[in-house]
Parts: C-alpha cells; structure tokens; sequence
C-alpha cells in the first residue's frame, strides 16, 4: 500500500468532559493503525451549530479537533505530525477548511479519510466533491474507510442515519451546482446557517442530537 500524506478525521461531538466520544475515538484509532503510517494526521472541526462546546478548567470552548489532536498526542503520534482544522462547524466546512488551510498550501495530494458508517456516504459525496473543485496546483487522490458505529444506541442511531439520507440528497444538490472554490465560498459567506452572519444557525433537535 503507497504512503498516504495524510489521513483526515473528521470531527464527531465531545463528551462534557471535552474528551473524545466513542464513534471519534475509533476513527482516530483506526487512523494511527494506518500502515503504512501517514506523513499527517489532521483532525477535522471546531464543533457544532447544534449545541455550545463544553469548557475546559480556565473557561476556554474546546474544539472537537484539539481534543482529537490531543488524544493522538496521548497515543504517540508526534505533535509535528499533527495539523488540526480549528474552524469548521459541519462536514462540508471539515472538506473545504482542511483544503484551503492544510492540503492546498502543503501540496499534500494522497489523502485518506476515516470515518463512522453512519457518516461514510455523505462525507465521500462532500469531500469527492470539495477536492474535485478546481485551483489547486495538485491533483487530489481520496479513499475512504469507514469504522463501526460504535457506542450510540440503536434509536439514536437510527435517527442519525435518517438525518444522514436527507442531508446526502442535499449534499448533491448542492454538487450540481457549485462548480468552482470561488463559488462555494460565496454560497459559505451568504446562504450557509453555520457561516453566513446574516443567517441564524440550525438547531438539531430530537434524539439524533446525542451523536454531535
């Protein structure tokens, strides 16, 4: 298997405590057992429109990625290695952040990104999408893997899964249209709830919230 230049993990909730939670927890596993090992490892995320990250002991919001970053480092990846992504608040902001801050300017083309089964469809859908776009001096090559849908209960998860349909076929609508870096971030700026300032946030409600 060729060397990859970096695996990407997306971001998936903290516990109130700021630790990884057990659906992360496996992602970042399965990305230290990557072999052979990535040149980077960039965890994805800085949280979450649904719900306020939890505090740390001064006072300070932890982000989903530095508490990712922070779990490699407990498992002995090299903190040189370790590029966190500490902006996005959804999946489609985890592909285009990562792009723009970490792989475009590194020149980073083999990347490999793991994530829960759950989450695999419409992370593939957005991320083939984001780093397809044109105007980066690198041709992109992606695989994906998916890991077990590991400590969620069966309703929970089942109202996530529902979630994850609905918000593919919007993925996709979205593909069709927006063809180009420029044009996804003037739809990020104006029409996005999580990133255009004119617009208010979408709050996840129901049970599906207890996988963010």
């Amino acid at each position: 298997m060729a060397t990859i230049d970096a695996v990407l993990i997306p971001g998936g909730g903290v516990s109130a405590a700021g630790e990884v939670v057990p659906w992360v927890k496996v992602r970042l596993e399965r990305a230290i057992a990557y072999s052979p090992s990535p040149t980077y490892f960039i965890p994805l995320s800085a949280g979450t429109t649904h719900k306020p990250p939890p505090l740390d002991t001064q006072g300070f919001p932890v982000l989903e990625s530095i508490a990712a970053a922070r779990y490699l480092l407990s498992r002995g990846v090299e903190a040189e290695r370790i590029l966190p992504e500490t902006v996005s608040l959804d999946t489609i902001g985890n592909a285009y952040f990562a792009r723009v801050q970490h792989t475009d300017p590194l020149g980073l083309r083999r990347l490999h990104i793991i994530t829960s089964q759950f989450h695999w469809p419409r992370t593939q859908a957005i991320f083939t999408w984001i780093f397809g776009l044109p105007g980066s001096a690198v041709s992109y090559e992606l695989t994906f893997e998916a890991t077990p849908d590991i400590g969620i209960p069966a309703a929970v998860l089942t109202a996530r899964y529902q979630k994850e349909q609905a918000g593919l076929a919007h993925v996709m609508a979205l593909r069709s249209r927006l063809n180009s870096l420029p044009d996804l971030h003037r739809w990020l700026y104006t029409d996005h709830d999580a990133y255009a300032i004119a617009r208010q946030p979408t709050r996840q409600t129901g049970i599906a919230l207890d996988t963010y």
